[in-house]
């Protein structure tokens, strides 16, 4: 193993160092990109895509440097035969329903402190409505970058870096899963202030639903995608 493997791996500095990293890039190229391309909406969302790529391509080299798989988050791509392939599924439906009552939960709270009745700032999937070719262009990067790729980020290795960072001890794991909650809460500021509630609300869900898994990411990967589903369908059909 290289010098870098082993700081990753033992020294905590390089540990809050890489995670910093990661998330800096991402935002130094949404900054600079949403400025780039101005207001298309569908320009400003490939931006996204572009960073949460160049964030699993960042994790991937981490990973790689340590001499570990995706398999250390929880990410296992072997066959492992029917039945767990059917209580993985099971359990990303139970993931859905959870995450969806937590995403209500977040609004429930927000409309009580809030002076006024707020929901999300949806607006940025105005491009969907009534689209189609572009809902089904979405979904496909959806499920890429954001499905797949957030789950990697945010629970794989955001939740994981963290609890290493405090030695992987059962309070570790339960302050990451809070972090970790709110920088996905924090990651989507588009959709307004009540929408970064009600994403932290999720993340929070998601968070500990990864752990009871025990740290299935599959699990995580499966329900995000369902949600996106959801959101992209429902931004399509509400077309003027």
């Amino acid at each position: 193993m290289t010098a870098l493997g082993k700081a990753l791996k033992e020294n905590r500095a390089a540990m809050a160092a890489e995670i910093a990293f990661v998330f800096l890039l991402a935002f130094a190229v949404v900054f600079v990109g949403w400025r780039v391309v101005g207001s298309d909406l569908f320009a400003r969302q490939a931006v996204v895509w572009v960073a949460n790529l160049l964030m699993l391509g960042t994790v991937w080299i981490g990973l790689t440097v340590r001499g570990q798989t995706w398999e250390h988050f929880g990410l296992r791509v072997r066959f492992a035969g029917l039945r767990p392939l059917g209580r993985t599924v099971l359990q990303s439906i139970i993931v859905l329903a959870v995450a969806l009552a937590a995403f209500v939960a977040g609004a429930v709270v927000m409309a009580n402190v809030m002076p006024a009745p707020q929901n999300a700032d949806m607006s940025g999937y105005d491009y969907l409505q009534g689209n189609l070719p572009m809902l089904l262009l979405a979904l496909a990067g959806v499920y890429i970058v954001s499905s797949f790729g957030e789950e990697v980020i945010y629970r794989g290795f955001l939740i994981n870096r963290l609890a290493e960072i405090g030695r992987r001890g059962k309070a570790a794991w339960g302050i990451a899963v809070g972090i970790s909650a709110v920088v996905f809460g924090l990651a989507h500021f588009s959709w307004g202030i009540v929408g970064v509630v009600q994403s932290v609300f999720m993340g929070l869900a998601l968070g500990i639903a990864y752990l009871v898994t025990k740290r299935n990411l599959a699990v995580l990967i499966l329900a995000h995608g369902y949600i996106d589903t959801l959101l992209l369908v429902q931004m399509y059909a509400a077309a003027p």
